[in-house]
């Protein structure tokens, strides 16, 4: 029996498109000089993005708690728990409306994305408008 082959999109091509959201949305936000509607709306486009890294890491160490790997699963997932608690976080400042400590937020965040090479802006507008009102929408995380 031959092995199959998955081509689909895999958590970990989820995981660096997401990663790659993020890194130019930050890239973006620091060219801005104060939060307008469009930034507000990238920084929930932000949290949503953080949200779905944690959520294909929870994936895969799913897959490695399956095979028996569990400390290979939790070390995954307190590894990139830094995700999460990010998009708690600028949750939590975005519902209270406190965009004066979301700059420092955004800086913390930085480190992790500076692996991510970005030579060319790739996603635009369309990507995070209206992005804010569906974050306000949602429930309480």
């Amino acid at each position: 029996m031959s092995r199959i082959i998955q081509t689909g999109m895999t958590p970990a091509k989820r995981r660096h498109a997401h990663r790659r959201s993020c890194a130019e949305v930050l890239r973006l936000l620091a060219q801005r000089a104060a939060f307008d509607a469009e930034a507000k709306d990238m920084t929930a486009f932000l949290v949503h993005n953080l949200r779905g890294i944690f959520e294909t890491i929870d994936e895969s160490a799913h897959s490695w708690d399956e095979r028996g790997y569990w400390r290979k699963a939790e070390r995954l997932r307190a590894d990139w728990l830094w995700s999460r608690t990010a998009a708690d976080e600028l949750e939590a400042l975005i519902r209270a409306a406190q965009w004066e400590a979301v700059p420092p937020q955004l800086i913390d965040l930085l480190p992790h994305f500076e692996d991510v090479t970005v030579k060319t802006i790739t996603r635009n507008a369309d990507w995070w408008c209206g992005a804010l009102r569906a974050l306000l929408r949602s429930p309480d995380a």
